[in-house]
């Protein structure tokens, strides 16, 4: 026998890729195989060298299996060569008696059903090396014996298998009914549990032994020769055994030798495997629904995903437009009020400058309505009661929606406040009302409702865990079909004929709802009204009183800051031009500066310039850039920003007076005055 080749696994299927998938799977577990074309090939193959063998029902079926039995017959005692047989559906020993033929012949033999799980073939094949390992070890022991009684005895204490030789005892019919050990190794005990059994029969340590065991011994001990079988004994504590037993001693005596090893935990395994290919089974039966089930719920996560995206993107570009919409305004606004303090006394020429400049402010309301879609409007969120909120506001509601719609207002008691902006949330409110008339035209009461709630929940998701105050608007209108109530909160949808709606109003109150951390829902259907729903976080006990723009107000005594040097950066031109002329109207020098690089050039170049006034979106260098590295060298310097957007860092408006575009020059003195004061305030804090 050739030692590198003593355990590799022999393969024998001919017929098909059997052979090559099996040779796979146990290469890959890190078995030595190698595949035998015919009977003869495996017989030569065996008598080189293998640990055990892998054969199909059907290579025996046609084979000449005498030559193999032959040699199977002339192994020596301690040799059992183990084999694994793959059989056909249905073709294990217990239900196909035909097979009994092949255990006769091969003897060690396990079976394996087809079809059968990867793992099942790699235990089998662990299973069968260990036991052949165990021959091996067997056998170089027994060599020693022969050499020695100190070798045998060597042997008999130091293998890891149970080892024991007993004597069988008959009844008066001649029938076994007991057996005495003989001799046991220390082995014996760890695989039993059975101490200083020496002397003693079995039948008095365990007096339920099963009947099997004295027929299986007294089989081999009349018969001679080996036998080799895995059996459970329950009497002994519900383990089961892999044993070889075989004849010893005087040919004519009854003396059986008996080699085993506790295999509970691998016959365990085998039944959870056996248990989840069966589970595996009858989950297979379901795939096809489950499958259809699971791309259902895909298709309905990709078109989410769709949609999402898609309102991402129109809320960017919806954010651009507005920026840039906020500059135009602000070019014109700034002309007109320019142009109106220069033109003649005439009562028309002012009329239509006012006309125009009430145009721009509605614009201006416009592009906010943008921004909230966006997510990008200035927000100064603040402890808000809600019930207070709406009865303040109620009348104005009233006298908007007119009185064929009377209102209803419905609170319930203790409902704790909110972090919200006044001014965002009336408008909100306002415009879910007069939605709600136009879904009435006929009249009818329109509902303002408050609730508490818990979310998320089984019909809203999507939110922080926590406490949530809905505020509703519900109408008894002609509702909405689900195709138009799935587009309702689209930027530029509208239901309402041409020129009475812009088509921004709900995605303003979604937008708005989102940026305040809370979401905006709407319930309809047709002829049954609609239930359109803020759901706000509740404000925490201790929740401090938040301002984006918190020094942005009317000037406390109107007085002036005298003549300033101000430093006046945009990048675009028209922009530029007007702010610069709204500032030299009311007294002021200004430098003008196109980008951040030239503004911190001037900076240098006029170490007197009393004011910077910067917008925030340009090329290059942002604005909030550019007064990072101006409060560098200039730590006191007032500075107003002024831009359309809300985003800023966290804390950067420590620094600024923030102001909002479109502004009148009204608003930009104050402002001034305001970045005047709070730099004088910190100048004396300090």
């Amino acid at each position: 026998m050739i030692p590198h080749l003593s355990e590799r696994v022999l393969i024998l299927a001919p017929h098909g890729r059997d052979a090559q998938f099996a040779d796979a799977m146990l290469r890959e577990a890190g078995f030595l195989t190698g595949i035998c074309g015919t009977m003869n090939d495996l017989q030569a193959a065996v008598a080189r060298g293998a640990g055990c063998a892998l054969l199909t029902e059907e290579s025996l079926h046609s084979a000449d299996l005498h030559p193999l039995a032959a040699w199977l017959d002339a192994q020596q005692e301690w040799s059992d060569f183990p084999f694994i047989l793959l059989t056909r559906k249905g073709g294990g020993i217990e239900r196909n008696p035909a097979a009994q033929r092949f255990l006769d012949v091969l003897g060690n033999v396990n079976f394996l059903e087809r079809p059968f799980h990867p793992t099942t073939l790699i235990s089998l094949a662990q299973s069968a090396l260990r036991g052949r390992r165990r021959q091996y070890e067997a056998r170089s022991r027994l060599e020693e014996l022969q050499r020695g009684a100190e070798k045998y005895r060597s042997l008999f204490n130091s293998i890891d298998a149970g080892f024991c030789i007993i004597d069988m005892v008959y009844g008066p019919d001649g029938n076994p009914v007991d057996y005495v050990f003989l001799e046991t190794n220390p082995a014996f005990e760890r695989q039993t549990g059975l101490a200083s059994a020496v002397g003693r029969s079995i039948r008095g340590m365990v007096p339920e032994h099963e009947q099997k065991w004295f027929d299986i011994y007294a089989k081999v001990a009349e018969n001679g020769g080996h036998h080799r079988f895995e059996e459970h004994a329950e009497a002994m504590g519900d383990i089961w055994y892999d044993v070889y037993a075989f004849k010893t001693g005087d040919p004519a005596g009854r003396q059986v030798a008996v080699l085993f090893n506790d295999i509970s935990p691998r016959r365990k395994m085998e039944h959870v495997l056996r248990e989840n290919e069966e589970r595996l089974r009858r989950m297979n039966e379901t795939l096809e629904t489950r499958v259809i089930e699971r791309t259902a719920e895909l298709t309905r996560a990709q078109d989410a995903l769709r949609q999402s995206q898609k309102l991402e993107a129109i809320g960017q570009l919806t954010g651009g437009v507005a920026h840039d919409f906020n500059n135009l305004l602000m070019a014109i606004m700034s002309s007109l009020t320019l142009l109106r303090r220069r033109v003649p006394d005439d009562p028309a020429l002012h009329r239509l400058i006012d006309n125009a400049l009430q145009g721009t402010e509605r614009g201006a309301a416009l592009t906010q309505r943008m921004l909230a879609f966006a997510r990008r409007q200035d927000l100064s969120p603040e402890r808000l009661d809600v019930e207070e909120l709406v009865r303040n506001i109620a009348e104005l509601i009233q006298r908007t929606v007119g009185p064929s719609w009377p209102l209803e207002l419905r609170f319930p008691a203790e409902m704790p406040p909110v972090l919200a902006d006044t001014n965002q949330l009336e408008m909100a409110l306002v415009n879910l009302a007069v939605n709600a008339r136009d879904a009435m035209p006929g009249g009818g009461t329109i509902q303002i409702v408050t609730e508490r709630r818990d979310l998320p929940d089984r019909e809203i998701s999507g939110v922080q865990p926590g406490v949530y105050i809905g505020l509703s608007v519900v109408d008894t209108g002609h509702g909405m079909d689900p195709e138009t109530l799935e587009r309702a909160t689209e930027p530029f949808f509208t239901t309402k004929g041409v020129g009475k709606g812009t088509g921004l109003g709900l995605s303003m109150i979604h937008g708005l709802a989102r940026q305040l951390e809370g979401t905006f829902t709407l319930n309809s259907a047709q002829h049954k009204g609609t239930r359109a729903t803020l759901w706000l976080p509740a404000a925490e006990e201790e929740t401090p009183v938040e301002s984006s723009s918190p020094w942005v107000r009317d000037s406390a005594d109107g007085s002036g800051v005298g003549s300033l040097k101000v430093l006046a950066v945009d990048d675009d031109g028209l922009i530029l031009l007007n702010t610069s002329a709204l500032l030299e109207d009311l007294g002021h020098t200004v430098l003008e500066a196109s980008s951040g690089a030239e503004a911190l050039e001037l900076m240098d170049q006029f170490p007197d310039i009393d004011l910077l006034i910067t917008d925030q979106a340009m090329p290059g260098m942002t604005g909030v850039q550019l007064v990072e590295r101006i409060t560098e060298t200039r730590p006191g310097l007032p500075i107003v920003l002024a831009t359309g957007y809300g985003e800023l860092p966290p804390g950067f408006e420590e620094k600024i007076i923030k102001l909002n575009k479109p502004f009148s020059q009204a608003l930009l003195k104050d402002t001034i005055e305001q970045a005047f004061k709070r730099a004088a305030a910190q100048l004396a804090a300090s």
